[in-house]
């Protein structure tokens, strides 16, 4: 038994999480949720009590069903993923290991369901937090991305923002953040990457979207991992690579 009195959260001790975890029902806007991610996860941040509530997530949303289980796992996902977190905390990759597969299966069941068809937003992010639990970088933190339709980069050779932007309001580059106004300023079309020549990482996850009947999130990613011409410089660059190292820096 987990002795949360010897731990401690964003607003110290952990003793009050137990009864959290069991107020925390299905709905995502049930007030525990913000509460639990506030203290286990507070801005990015974690704590002794973050990764021993590991096993009671995974057990919360083995309890809910597949459709209403998401709560749990990405809370899970996010306190795997971060890297702030108390100096000296062993890998958790390596230390709940056990939980994490158990984690992983559980999305995997998540990502299955059919209702996800009509929620694009929602499929992201579990895949996110897939790729968060395989611990898989870049992507397990910013593939939301894709449900903004939009990422912010700096051009590799004048270091100029560019949004590159997919959706809505067309799929270009820009250093205008008004780029939604008609009046918007100068835009270069993008250049989305053929399916046929994905590898890694990108093959892998277009292809899972057409699997999973997500064609919308298969179209977005041929852009992500396309490429786009700085709209100051009109250098020529990879959007991946542009995201990749704007994560590491």
């Amino acid at each position: 038994m987990t002795d949360w009195s010897q731990l401690t959260h964003a607003y110290g001790t952990a003793e009050d999480v137990p009864g959290l975890l069991k107020a925390a029902g299905p709905d995502p806007e049930n007030p525990a949720w913000n509460e639990l991610w506030s203290r286990l996860c507070h801005q990015g941040t974690v704590y002794p009590a973050s990764y021993a509530a590991l096993p009671a997530l995974a057990e919360k949303a083995r309890q809910l069903t597949a459709a209403d289980r998401s709560m749990p796992l990405l809370l899970a996902a996010s306190i795997v993923a971060s890297t702030d977190r108390p100096y000296e905390t062993p890998d958790p990759q390596v230390a709940y290991a056990a939980e994490i597969a158990k984690l992983i299966e559980l999305v995997e069941q998540a990502l299955h369901q059919p209702s996800l068809t009509d929620s694009p937003g929602r499929y992201v992010e579990l895949l996110e937090a897939l790729l968060a639990l395989e611990g898989v970088e870049v992507w397990g933190e910013e593939l939301h991305g894709l449900s903004g339709e939009e990422f912010e980069v700096p051009c590799p050779e004048c270091e100029a923002e560019n949004f590159v932007v997919f959706g809505e309001y067309g799929y270009f580059s820009t250093t205008d953040g008004f780029y939604m106004n008609e009046a918007a300023g100068h835009r270069r079309e993008l250049q989305p990457a053929d399916p046929s020549s994905m590898e890694g990482i990108a093959k892998r996850l277009h292809a899972r979207a057409l699997a999973d009947g997500q064609h919308e999130v298969a179209s977005k990613l041929t852009y992500v991992f396309g490429s786009a011409h700085c709209a100051e410089c009109d250098a020529l660059f990879h959007v991946d690579h542009a995201i990749a190292a704007r994560w590491t820096n």
